[in-house]
């Protein structure tokens, strides 16, 4: 069929829309040189006419053509209302699989709308003259064939960030005229309503945009304009002869407006040309609240929490749940009407017929009514909602639950409810920063009408903003007085708690308030992140009967240490259904590894665990089908006190080598006594991971009196200069006070190495778990881990592969790296050595041990020729300190051999892992297997990775049940 053909048989054609459709719609298909319907698929499962059609009643469908991933199309008859037709096809979107594009046409015009998620809406028009033109019937044919072909490459992501952009400029400037933050946040939110209102026709006729551009030329009028405006919004009126609906719910609670300079205005015309219609919820309060917050601005248009990571928690929290529900109540409505007679052309049902299919009816509506009964009361609570996205997405789901549901239930026959039940308040959120808490309320609203114009219904009236109460700005869990916070009774908790680490608390709340916290929440074990306390806030309103799921992003620090043991209970008494163990997510623009924890009281059901099914999660998020869990090792009596962090000092107390150096070779101070004895080489995991960076540190020790530490005058003049003024903003009272001492001085570590020429130390956090050697006198900074042992057995056991796989195991996974961590608590103290080898007998006490001897010599050689790979004699120089009771310093040979050095470091070694070092740790290994016992085993290739944690638990488990005995 040409253009020509197309155009003169149809410009005249006066059919009405059921009599013309189909026949429209197949010449189409053969103008465009596509198969129509019934030649492309003679079942009907992927392209046909009327789908959706009731199977018992017939007539018409959801829509009268679809293509499965291409459209839905809806036909209206000549000079008819196309955005009538669009509407229908909104309203049966979910019901259609949501086709990329909706089409409705009337004979005359075609228009293409795009139903893409998350890109800005666009539509494409094609009058019947169009046709003519071959780039229009190229766009027609990509509807069937190519629709990604009109995928607009514009993402609301990339809209939202221009908003962003545009209210961040504003909002600096009225916080630079003098503004209180929280009055420009407010303002600012309601100029960001405004023109999402009129972009979504809840203002009439672009009244924000034409009050605007009226007060460009002379800006001081805008205040009064847009406080004529606002009052209007407030309780409903008019502004001059237009009619303003009634918006309030607390965002337009008074008429006060901010003034605006002519560039504030000129900001706001340029953010009037944006589609804000498509704004983004999910985004749009992280964004904002990072272009208002001095603090923050240098995160605007960072990565945002996407949809896809929140469904990561809502999906199994909320959707799937109610949607299995909702699948039985439908099938036992579908088995009710399926059992009764139906009605034919040929037969009416009358008399008992009749009075069972009604009887029928009744009772499956009463099935439906309960389900939406159901969903009006349900309730989804965050604890910590922020800026709203977990609660917008929660809302928008509930609503596709309860759309669905009605589609569903009209394909059975039944008549779709006159109005919807769930809405904004079936959301619950706490949050402590007002400016936050209203972005959440702000993202709700937004939300909850974009879906609605999204699925064909009409927003709210009277008010169009319900008041959200129900978002409260508090405290989640300690209340003023030092209680405990309540949390309102919900279905399902969702959402991201605060991360920060234990060892941050004080720093980032305040000494009083972590005191507090601590002491209301006495169950928490000691030393946990601040996220703990949101997972035992929700264990307890389970165990109260007040909440049933929950499903909280935490730091994957959860997996092991103090903050882990918030799980046990969960696990020995509910379960964790549902859990992603380590997942990249960025807060605050800053990439990091995460966990997903999806929780209740089922205990003994299966569970899904990084996407598979699993019989069981144990608390460390891993599972096991041998019941094995890790997790529950015990710290040995026989480690204790062996093991350390490194020193916290709270300050800038580091100093550079040539310094340092000047210092030692100084005269002697007033005490007599030269700077040799505060100054001391400082190592970091860095200084282990690559190469020794020649860093000192000032150390004062203990407890040694500011009297006396003054009498070192250079370096005490140092710490007074730099250290002082940081250590007066601290929020603990003891580094305030002791400010010229290491915050935390590790007295146990001290006096661990006393006895010592040499320790053993390992990067706190590391790809590679290797141990090392270092001199008594360097100082080991909090990101080291130092063993207080010299000997060659113990660093050999604790090189070996069977001690890293139980540090892999008990230890945690941290950075956008993934880098596994290790402690003192986890994965020294419940590491089981071999009998007779353990750290509390000393090594004199087993040297003519040929066990010990054979790990010894093993561990000596790997020692060895790791030392002479880096740092060979040909490349390095080594050199007395410039005073006695230090190491040499080890100085390249020349330029070229420094530029090789660089290359020589650990971590590349074991990037590498060359033959040689892989023998060394072969021969290491097998010596440490033998003094296990398992020499044979391991030799025979039986010692797999799983095989050795579960002996070494074993172990674990039977030296911690003698030491109760």
């Amino acid at each position: 069929m040409t253009p020509q053909e197309f155009i003169a048989k149809w410009r005249t054609v006066e059919l009405k829309e059921r009599s013309a459709s189909q026949s429209h719609f197949n010449d189409i298909c053969r103008l465009l040189g596509v198969d129509d319907p019934i030649t492309a698929d003679k079942t009907g499962d992927a392209f046909c006419f009327e789908k959706g059609a009731s199977k018992t009643s017939g007539g018409e469908g959801w829509a009268d053509v679809w293509k499965r991933d291409c459209f839905a199309w809806e036909y209206k008859g000549k000079k008819k209302d196309l955005d009538k037709a669009f509407g229908q096809l909104l309203q049966y979107a979910i019901a259609l699989e949501n086709p990329p594009l909706l089409i409705v046409s009337d004979m005359d015009r075609i228009r293409i709308h795009t139903n893409w998620t998350n890109t800005v809406q666009k539509v494409y028009e094609i009058t019947l003259d169009d046709l003519m033109d071959g780039a229009k019937r190229d766009l027609l044919r990509a509807c069937f064939q190519n629709p990604e072909k009109l995928k607009p490459q514009k993402t609301r992501q990339v809209l939202t960030e221009e908003a962003a952009q545009r209210f961040a400029l504003i909002a600096q400037r009225l916080r630079g005229r003098g503004h209180d933050a929280h009055v420009v946040a407010h303002f600012v939110n309601r100029l960001v309503f405004c023109m999402f209102a009129e972009d979504v026709n809840l203002l009439p006729d672009k009244m924000f945009e034409r009050m605007i551009k009226v007060s460009r030329p002379k800006p001081e009028t805008f205040a009064a304009q847009a406080s004529k405006l606002f009052a209007a919004m407030r309780t409903g009126g008019d502004v001059g002869f237009e009619q303003v609906d009634w918006f309030n719910g607390g965002l337009f609670d008074t008429d006060e407006a901010l003034p605006l300079t002519w560039e504030d205005l000129d900001d706001l015309t340029r953010a009037t040309q944006l589609d804000w219609s498509d704004i983004d919820p999910s985004i749009l309060g992280t964004l904002f609240e990072r272009g208002l917050d001095p603090e923050k601005r240098s995160q605007l248009g960072a990565h945002y929490t996407d949809r896809d990571k929140i469904m990561q928690i809502v999906l199994p929290v909320v959707v799937q749940p109610l949607l299995a529900e909702w699948a039985t109540i439908r099938d036992q409505m579908a088995a009710l009407i399926d059992a009764v007679p139906v009605a034919t052309k040929d037969k009416l049902l009358v008399g008992a017929d009749l009075a069972a299919r009604t009887r029928a009816f009744k009772r499956a509506e009463d099935l439906r009514q309960g389900f939406l009964d159901r969903l009006r009361d349900y309730r989804v609570l965050d604890p910590a909602c922020g800026s709203g996205n977990f609660l917008y997405i929660a809302l928008t789901e509930l609503k596709n639950i309860e759309h669905r549901a009605n589609l569903e239930a009209e394909a059975l026959g039944l008549q779709r409810p006159a109005l919807l039940v769930v809405g904004p308040e079936n959301v619950l959120g706490i949050e402590l920063n007002p400016y936050a808490a209203e972005l959440a309320r702000v993202s709700v609203w937004i939300g909850e009408i974009q879906w609605m114009r999204r699925n064909g219904f009409e927003a709210a009236r009277n008010p169009i903003l319900r008041t959200l109460t129900t978002i409260e700005n508090r405290d989640a869990v300690l209340n003023p007085d030092g209680s405990r916070a309540e949390w309102p009774k919900a279905d399902a908790v969702v959402g991201k708690p605060p991360f920060l680490g234990n060892k941050k608390m004080i720093a980032g709340l305040g000494e009083a308030y972590t005191v507090a916290l601590r002491k209301a929440w006495e169950i928490v074990p000691g030393g946990v992140d601040l996220v703990a306390y949101w997972f035992a806030k929700a264990w307890a309103q389970m165990q109260a009967g007040e909440l049933t799921r929950a499903g909280l992003v935490t730091t994957n620090g959860i997996r092991a240490g103090a903050t882990s043991q918030v799980l046990k209970p969960i696990v020995d008494k509910g379960r964790i259904f549902h859990a992603w163990s380590d997942e990249d997510w960025t807060i605050n623009g800053a990439a990091v590894r995460v966990s997903m924890v999806c929780f209740d009281k089922e205990n003994g059901q299966p569970a899904e665990l990084d996407g598979a099914k699993v019989e069981t999660i144990f608390s460390d998020l891993t599972a096991k089908t041998d019941g094995l869990d890790v997790s529950s090792a015990t710290r040995l009596e026989e480690n204790a006190a062996v093991s350390f962090q490194g020193v916290s000092k709270v300050g800038t107390f580091e100093i550079a080598g040539y310094d340092a150096r000047n210092w030692l070779k100084a005269p002697l101070n007033p005490n007599g006594k030269p700077n040799a004895e505060v100054l001391r080489p400082w190592i970091t995991g860095t200084d282990l991971t690559t190469r020794n960076r020649d860093e000192w540190v000032i150390d004062f020790g203990l407890n040694m009196p500011v009297e006396e530490a003054e009498l070192f005058e250079a370096p005490f003049h140092a710490v007074a200069t730099f250290v002082y003024p940081e250590r007066q903003k601290s929020r603990r009272d003891a580094y305030r006070v002791k400010w010229w001492i290491h915050a935390e001085a590790r007295p146990g570590m001290r006096k661990g190495i006393a006895s010592f020429s040499r320790y053993i130390a390992t990067p706190k956090v590391s790809k590679h778990r290797f141990f090392v050697f270092l001199p008594k006198v360097a100082l080991a900074s909090n990101l080291v881990i130092a063993v207080a042992r010299s000997d060659d057995t113990t660093f050999g056991i604790l090189s070996s592969r069977l001690h890293e796989i139980w540090s892999l195991a008990l230890g945690q996974w941290i950075g956008v790296g993934n880098d596994p961590t290790y402690t003192p608590s986890t994965t020294f103290d419940t590491f089981p050595f071999p009998d007779g080898l353990t750290p509390n007998i000393t090594a004199g006490d087993y040297a003519n041990d040929p066990r010990a001897q054979k790990i010894a010599a093993a561990a000596a050689r790997l020692n060895e020729l790791r030392e002479n790979w880096l740092n060979p004699s040909d490349l390095v120089d080594r050199v007395p300190e410039v005073v006695a009771g230090y190491p040499d310093r080890i100085l390249p040979k020349n330029d070229a051999a420094a530029a090789e050095l660089k290359k020589r470091t650990l971590t590349n070694l074991y990037n590498a892992r060359p033959a040689w070092l892989d023998h060394a740790h072969r021969a290491l290994d097998e010596a440490v297997a033998e003094a296990y016992g398992w020499g044979d085993d391991w030799r025979a290739g039986k010692l797999t990775d799983d095989e050795i944690l579960a002996r070494l638990f074993r172990l674990n488990q039977e030296r911690a049940g003698k030491a109760t005995a």
